[in-house]
């Protein structure tokens, strides 16, 4: 039997959760999973169902459409591999997890290719019998370089995910509105705090007593785009800015990869510049 999940955004009301039930009913669809949310200060209803049986995708959709209030966002996602696309710079260990977790089968996508500005990656990318591109920034100002970056990203069609795994440059708007909602990138601290470059070394300077790392979206306010996953780490005073940084890159590869992961399972909604997390 196949399975499929269905993604409902609606306008809070009475009944939702038993108008939307009684329909998977009348389709004789076994619900495997659900998992529901109102955020009460916005009025928002959020509904994330995986449904078994013979499913008809237009006719379902169509119906729940009917009986949800105007406005509602409903999708029927039958569950495959995604397609996605890293992007680097120099630094390994965020890239090097996602590879290890898609080469033991972890990951439900298929990585079209990374693509990076510099190609010291490209030995490491090789041993896993992905496409790696080099695009150099050198010589470029930033928009004839991003131009060329989004010409090698057209190639590919039907890209779910383009994951910043230590990508170290600025994003332009165009490039956001390209892929808006589907740039996943991993910020070395726990944003809020200490946006921008050399976090380890600002969150030194301050004196805290914990580190950590952020996967989020990215839209066209740096490092502030909505928040998918964070985790942290406890340190003390004997943490020079550096042993920071070098504790921190744990952090960094496994809440990026958790993130990607939640993504690849379409548990994420976002609104408001927040998430929604089944």
């Amino acid at each position: 039997m196949k399975q499929y999940r269905v993604l409902i955004d609606a306008k809070d009301e009475k009944g939702l959760v038993y108008k939307i039930a009684s329909i998977f009913y009348n389709h004789e669809l076994n619900i495997m999973s659900n998992n529901e949310f109102v955020d009460k200060d916005n009025n928002k209803f959020f509904m994330r169902s995986v449904v078994e049986g013979k499913v008809d995708a237009d006719e379902l959709q169509r119906e729940l459409q009917a009986v949800l209030p105007d406005e509602s966002s409903v999708e029927i996602i039958k569950p495959g591999k995604k397609n996605i696309i890293l992007m680097v710079t120099k630094e390994s260990h965020a890239l090097g997890d996602i590879l290890i977790r898609y080469e033991a089968g972890e990951l439900d996508a298929n990585i079209l290719a990374v693509v990076s500005n510099y190609d010291i990656l490209e030995s490491l990318v090789s041993k896993f019998d992905i496409p790696f591109i080099t695009v150099s920034h050198e010589g470029l100002d930033r928009a004839a370089h991003e131009e060329a970056v989004l010409e090698v990203l057209g190639r590919y069609n039907d890209i779910d995910y383009i994951v910043l795994a230590k990508y170290m440059r600025i994003l332009t708007p165009r490039f956001v509105e390209a892929y808006e909602d589907r740039i996943i990138n991993i910020h070395h601290s726990f944003l809020p705090a200490f946006i921008g470059a050399n976090p380890y070394k600002q969150a030194f300077e301050r004196g805290v007593k914990i580190i950590g790392a952020t996967a989020h979206f990215v839209n066209n306010n740096l490092d502030e785009g909505p928040i998918i996953s964070q985790e942290i780490k406890h340190i003390d005073h004997a943490y020079s800015w550096r042993d920071m940084q070098r504790s921190g890159r744990d952090v960094e590869k496994i809440v990026l990869s958790r993130a990607l992961k939640l993504a690849l399972e379409d548990r994420i909604f976002v609104y408001a510049n927040k998430t929604v997390i089944f």
